[in-house]
């Protein structure tokens, strides 16, 4: 633990929420025919093609040729894919700020399109800027949990594994990550990261008013 130097963070539900159905909801009035759509046609097996690499046009191309009754709204993903993805989590930018506060280096490991993460990270621009480095999964054409992305990011962000907390909402990831000897944070909120971080000695710990006797 002493050894911990940098944090990764996923992006994702660790730093942003992340939900298509916020894309959904305002097009598809009925919820049976809205949860059918997200379960049945963009489906999460579907989307992480993106993660992997694979362009949009063909993906969309293939689901619409599948789906023809849903075209229209298989095209608004890849036209308003910003949209599914809401703001910082709660308490996020601000551990963001205190670990670069304290000259923590800071890097994160994204399963993102590589089509749809320019945008993003130009809208997020701000949250960002103290990030030394991101791995992109669809720059890259490899994926979380993979054990290779996990093997280049530590290489290309100049970190020996132990020196690495690792924080992503998927345990998958995680357990993928500490197989590769980094310390993983299964990510739940920020209060509670924020505990570990100050265990770790990385923040300050955080401030609590003692109740008068």
């Amino acid at each position: 633990m002493a050894g911990i130097a940098a944090v990764i963070f996923d992006v994702g539900n660790v730093l942003y929420h992340w939900n298509p159905r916020v894309l959904y909801e305002r097009l598809i009035d009925d919820d049976r025919a809205l949860d059918a759509f997200l379960r049945d046609v963009v489906t999460p097996d579907w989307h992480f093609q993106h993660d992997q690499g694979r362009p949009f046009a063909e993906t969309s191309a293939e689901l619409i040729a599948r789906h023809p009754e849903h075209a229209d709204l298989i095209r608004l993903w890849g036209e308003k894919f910003i949209d599914s993805v809401g703001p910082a989590i709660e308490g996020m930018p601000e551990i963001v700020g205190a670990l670069d506060g304290r000259g923590i280096p800071l890097f994160a490991i994204t399963n993102f399109s590589d089509e749809f993460w320019a945008p993003f990270h130009a809208r997020e621009a701000a949250l960002f800027a103290p990030f030394r480095d991101i791995v992109v999964s669809g720059a890259e054409r490899l994926a979380k949990p993979d054990p290779a992305i996990y093997r280049l990011a530590l290489a290309r962000f100049g970190l020996r594994a132990e020196q690495a907390l690792f924080v992503d909402d998927r345990e998958d990831n995680i357990l993928a990550a500490e197989a590769e000897g980094m310390r993983g944070h299964l990510f739940r909120d920020a209060a509670t990261l924020r505990r570990e971080l100050a265990g770790l000695g990385l923040i300050d710990a955080p401030f609590s008013v003692a109740t008068a006797e």
